[in-house]
């Protein structure tokens, strides 16, 4: 049987390459983003399904959910949707910048959840899987609110895996390093294209987005009882948190 998810962030970046490899390993896919040139851009190219909604607003994820289940139930929620906004100290942290981040990152996500979680009980074998980030689990300077964001969906996935066990659904956490996209530096630098070219510099092979994409496909076509409940991925070059490795130019 055709099995069916639904792929917030699906506009751009590891969303949209997420709703390509689900596409190519047999899932059907409800694709989510609120640029709707966009989604159907990927809808055609891919043949899932797009419906622009923004998980920053209760309204449209409401009217999203209703959507959704009025053509069926789904196995897989893959909540994508995220960002960084601002490098900022502490000390000189802009309070929009820390709400933008809490609202997409933490509170969209709890909605998107709150949302589809019945009918992924219903479903008897449902998943739940959230993209955090290494931020998350090792906190680094002038990266306050995005760590305190990725911090928290971090805590929410693991909230999420003891609450709803005894429902047979299974929580998925994937946790990037460096992954070089087409708009995350981009963003959280103001739109300073040199600045978030320099973030990649000299590493001679970061993460792409596609690679990020085949672990999230590889995890949700595991059998179900098969939960891969934290998978940490980064570059070779990046060691770690602190250590990542640049070629000398």
């Amino acid at each position: 049987m055709t099995k069916r998810a639904v792929v917030t962030g699906a506009s751009s970046g590891i969303g949209a390459a997420s709703v390509r490899a689900l596409r190519k390993s047999g899932w059907e896919v409800v694709a989510v983003a609120r640029r709707a040139d966009r989604l159907a851009e990927l809808a055609a190219e891919t043949g899932a399904v797009a419906m622009a909604a923004d998980v920053t607003d209760a309204g449209a994820v409401e009217r999203l959910v209703g959507e959704v289940l009025a053509g069926g139930g789904i196995d897989a929620l893959v909540n994508i949707a995220g960002g960084a906004f601002g490098v900022d100290t502490m000390a000189a942290g802009k309070l929009a910048d820390w709400q933008k981040m809490y609202d997409v990152n933490v509170l969209g996500t709890l909605r998107m959840i709150q949302g589809f979680l019945p009918a992924l009980r219903e479903n008897g074998e449902g998943s739940v899987l959230l993209l955090t980030s290494t931020a998350g689990l090792v906190a680094y300077e002038g990266g306050g609110g995005y760590v305190a964001a990725k911090s928290a969906e971090h805590s929410m996935a693991g909230t999420l895996r003891l609450e709803e066990a005894q429902h047979n659904v299974r929580v998925i956490e994937i946790a990037p390093g460096l992954v070089h996209t087409e708009e995350f530096s981009l963003n959280r630098l103001g739109g300073d294209r040199e600045a978030a070219d320099r973030v990649y510099a000299g590493v001679e092979k970061p993460l792409l987005a596609e690679d990020v994409a085949d672990v999230v496909a590889y995890s949700l076509n595991l059998p179900h009882h098969v939960n891969l409940d934290q998978i940490v991925i980064r570059p070779v070059a990046q060691a770690a948190a602190h250590k990542l490795i640049r070629s000398q130019a």
